[in-house]
Parts: C-alpha cells; structure tokens; sequence
C-alpha cells in the first residue's frame, strides 16, 4: 500500500483569473461601501456668502444659475438703529434729507418701511422680491450701521458644486459651510 500524500490539486490559469475576479469584485464592493458610509457620516456643506467678506458688488443678482438669485437680502434688526432717513431705503444723499418714494434704493421695492413711532421707522425685506442686488446693503454699509446684509437662502439654492456666483465674486466671500449651521450672521463690531 502506497502512502497518500495531501498534495492541493492543479491550479490552472483560468481558476487563478477567476478567484483574482472575485476577489477584486468583493473588495470594489467592499470599498463603494465604505464610501457610501463614509458620504453618510461626512457633513453636507451649503454655499455661504460671508457677510464680512462681501464688497456689495451686484454680481449675486446676475451671476446666479436661478432665474432669480438664491442670494437674499437680510436684516439684523438688533443692529438696527429705526431710521426715519434708512441709507439702505434711501439714496444716500447726507446733504438732503429727502424721503420721497422716488428716492428708494431698491429697484424692485422689496424692503417694505412701516412707522413704528416718530421718528422711528421698521424696515423688513420682502424675499420674493428681492434680487440680491446688494444696493440696500451698500447703502447701509457706507453710512448706516450694517444691519443689511446678504445671505444665500437655502430654500431656494440648488447647492451647485462650483457655485456660479463664488466663481466670479470677487472678494472669494462664497465658501462652503456645513448644512446644519448654513447661515452666517453679521457680527455687530
């Protein structure tokens, strides 16, 4: 009787192929979902226009992919100081004090000014109006106090990967901030 040798049987070309094949399929699985995990776990990040950073140029309302821009005009009321004559409402004319209808700033009327007392006054934005031209801000930035600011709203955004405005803005004010904290309020100095 012969003694039996554990010798592994023959391996051919072809079975070496197809385990390499299936070992490669199961770790590009294996990897697409740890990529998967790893996108579930990671922060979404949302464009963001830093109010400290912004110049007030006007390209927000014509650079934007939407028909109307995803950049709105917003208001720190706290910083506020209730004017009767709104820099950010009015042309900023510091010789007149001319507050005439057709003296507003806004070409498409979306801040709306209501008295509150004399001689205070409330300015609230209308954010269907408004088309992220920046010259109620500029106007409140020059010889206000800052409480107008723009922001990107979230609501109507459609998270572009290489946002058209942050493409041409030019003081780079566009970054990317996580979704859970999207907005970026204007800090009162």
């Amino acid at each position: 009787m012969k003694p039996e040798h554990n010798t592994p049987p023959a391996v051919t070309r072809r079975d070496f192929l197809r385990a390499g094949l299936r070992g490669a399929a199961i770790a590009g699985l294996g990897g697409v979902a740890g990529l998967v995990a790893g996108r579930s776990t990671a922060e979404h990040l949302v464009w963001q226009l830093d109010p400290q950073q912004c110049t007030r140029c006007g390209l927000c309302a014509t650079s934007c992919v939407l028909e109307q821009s995803a950049v709105k005009c917003v208001h720190t009321y706290a910083m506020c100081g209730y004017c009767e004559l709104c820099t950010g409402y009015f042309e900023p004319d510091p010789i007149d004090l001319n507050t005439g209808a057709e003296n507003q700033v806004c070409p498409t009327g979306a801040i709306i000014r209501k008295f509150v007392e004399d001689p205070y006054y409330e300015y609230t934005i209308d954010e269907t109006l408004c088309i992220g031209c920046a010259k109620c801000v500029d106007g409140c930035q020059r010889f206000g106090n800052g409480s107008l600011y723009l922001q990107v709203r979230h609501d109507r955004c459609v998270n572009c990967n290489d946002c058209a405005i942050a493409r041409v803005c030019p003081a780079d004010a566009f970054r990317r901030v996580p979704a859970s904290q999207p907005y970026l309020l204007k800090q009162t100095h």
